[in-house]
């Protein structure tokens, strides 16, 4: 139990606004940057597959922001390992 409730809340707004602002970020990234290349545009428009309910299969390019957070979160998984190696910290 804490001393101060005030903490509690402050704990839980520095928790949720940095969730809600990633969330928008990665929205709005997924859905406005590619990899632009020659044939980006027809692969977007050209249907490879329909499934029931009108759920179409598209081979659109991959959002440069997914990419970002994939590396970002494999070199932070690295580093983190090596760090935890290197100060001999027992996880």
């Amino acid at each position: 139990m804490r001393f101060y409730t005030l903490l509690n809340f402050q704990h839980v707004v520095a928790y949720i606004f940095p969730t809600l602002i990633f969330i928008t970020v990665f929205w709005v990234g997924l859905g406005f940057s590619h990899f632009y290349s020659k044939d980006s545009e027809a692969r977007k428009k050209t249907i490879y597959h329909r499934y029931p309910d009108d759920i179409e299969d598209r081979e659109a390019p991959f959002p440069l922001l997914m990419t970002l957070i994939i590396v970002g979160t494999a070199l932070w998984a690295f580093f983190y390992i090596w760090e935890t190696g290197t100060l001999g910290v027992k996880i």
